[in-house]
């Protein structure tokens, strides 16, 4: 069974209840769309694809924000056997050259207000045999959404899926380097469904609103909800702590996914009495997750002494094992807060040294996950997925490990560690406890030079709005708070520069502040 019979069977079960809900709030905008007109459209999408010429394997380009066309294209692509090829928006153009040079697609589906910048880069796409915008107008040289679907009778196209065939072609943020290309299959993405759903009990009833963009692996918050037949909605255009509890209280959804710069964002407009509980009905609101990079536990403390009665959970996953959810908390279990918790339905976890045997308990060493969400590949480099990927293990390059229960707790990025005079300095540690300080939104420690020590601990700290803090104040408080060897000797104020899916960029921070 895969995502396309899911959608089939949500068509037939629930086919005039609410598959999605777009809600855009700059333009004034609310879109809804049932699961019987939802699957109409994608099948003519993917039958249209299918006249056109567009083969399994194939790679067709989805270029844009949030939305129920952006999801239609998405499972339409899914149901010919071509490769789905989502491309985060933010990229440069030598990012989008970079892209589509490594997938050679066939086909572009963009967003009519990147039309003009897609269509500046035509000469460098020559794969490229058609162009097709999404939205109302028609940018010169491409073909309208609607027009290209019109035409076509409804019905499946005839394909025949296979577990194992390859359905989506992503792209890594390009965080650390060129965005490297991860090959997904039906089963991964199968995977990364009924894990969401299965962790975070998602039933018929339940309602989602999705946040985070899709052109990434989080879209597998989205699926969970998508395996029980659940109601999506999603916030795009913008986001702000108002318009968050504005969606959540209007639309009455129940499950939420916060990076933690947005929960940042609410606790600070709550604090500042800025955003008022008392204007929204939330009654429905049962569960609050976070995820994407570790998560201070005293962020989750402050959420939770304004909404204690509210489901928290973590969950942790890479594109690499098809998005988010192979380790999960657990709902119920908010006492091992600081955890990233335990294998999900479907997975096995291991802490191994350098030499891929197991730790003991409470020593630290790389995360290995085995399950059925792991990539096939890095498309077209069969080096690096043979050092990721040995024996079936896939190495996350996270470090973590087990306590007396069975926990698993995330110490570092292995790229991330700072090794100063000899010793093992994991930054994730110091960044948790400077964040306890009152006056500190956000901070990033990183590594810088030293001629003595190798590299010594540097700090960029992002102040809260309107508070004043000096570098005597982090100081005399990682004094108090820190042994020696893990205070900072730099402390930098600036804003803590995160991506699309919330994690720090630290190369941006160490080419900024830490060059010798």
């Amino acid at each position: 069974m895969n995502l396309n019979d899911i959608l089939v069977k949500n068509s037939r079960t629930y086919p005039n209840e609410t598959a999605f809900v777009e809600v855009r709030p700059l333009t004034k905008v609310r879109k809804e769309i049932r699961w019987r007109p939802f699957e109409e459209r994608v099948n003519r999408i993917a039958k249209a694809l299918k006249e056109m010429g567009v083969n399994q394997g194939d790679r067709i380009l989805l270029f844009g924000r949030n939305s129920v066309n952006w999801l239609e294209v998405y499972f339409g692509v899914l149901k010919t056997g071509a490769w789905i090829t989502p491309l985060n928006y933010r990229f440069t153009n030598e990012d989008i050259m970079y892209c589509a040079n490594v997938a050679e697609p066939v086909v572009c589906f963009c967003d009519e207000e990147f039309a003009e910048r897609i269509s500046t880069l035509r000469s460098t796409l020559p794969t490229l045999r058609k162009y097709i915008s999404i939205g109302e107008g028609r940018p010169k040289g491409m073909e309208n959404l609607e027009d290209f679907m019109k035409e076509v009778s409804l019905g499946l196209p005839e394909v025949e899926l296979e577990d194992e065939d390859p359905c989506a072609l992503y792209f890594t943020s390009g965080t650390t380097g060129a965005p490297k290309p991860i090959l997904l299959t039906q089963k991964n993405l199968f995977c990364s469904g009924v894990t969401e759903a299965t962790n975070h009990l998602w039933k018929h009833t339940d309602s989602l609103l999705m946040i985070p963009p899709l052109y990434h692996s989080a879209i597998g918050h989205l699926l969970g909800p998508m395996v029980v037949g659940a109601r999506s909605a999603l916030l795009t255009e913008t986001v702000s702590p108002q318009l968050i509890f504005e969606t959540m209280s209007k639309e009455q959804l129940s499950v939420v996914f916060l990076l933690v710069p947005w929960t940042m964002d609410i606790l600070g407009a709550l604090d500042r009495g800025e955003l008022q509980l008392k204007g929204y009905d939330l009654r429905l609101w049962r569960l609050m997750h976070m995820g994407a990079q570790p998560i201070p536990a005293v962020l989750i403390q402050r959420w939770k002494a304004y909404f204690p009665e509210m489901q928290y959970d973590t969950c942790y996953g890479l594109t690499e094992g098809s998005g988010p959810g192979v380790v999960d908390l657990g709902i119920g279990n908010e006492r091992k807060i600081g955890a990233i918790g335990k294998p999900s339905l479907m997975w096995d976890l291991r802490i191994v040294d350098d030499r891929d045997e197991n730790v003991p308990q409470g020593q630290v060493g790389e995360i290995i996950v085995k399950g059925n969400g792991v990539m096939k590949e890095y498309y077209k480099n069969p080096e690096l997925t043979a050092q990721t990927i040995r024996k079936g293990w896939l190495h996350t390059g996270d470090l973590g490990r087990f306590d007396e229960e069975g926990f698993v707790y995330i110490v570092d990025r292995k790229k991330d560690l700072v090794i100063s005079g000899g010793e093992n300095i994991y930054p994730v540690e110091i960044e948790a406890t400077i964040l306890k300080h009152p006056k500190v939104r956000d901070v990033a420690v990183i590594g810088a030079p030293d001629e003595r020590l190798g590299e010594v601990v540097a700090a960029v700290i992002e102040s809260e709005e309107g508070q004043s803090l000096t570098k005597e104040e982090i100081m005399t408080f990682c004094e108090e708070h820190l042994p020696r060897y893990k205070r900072p000797r730099y402390i930098f104020f600036d804003r803590v520069p995160r991506s699309p899916s919330g994690k720090i960029e630290k190369p941006r921070l160490r080419e900024k502040f830490c060059r010798k």
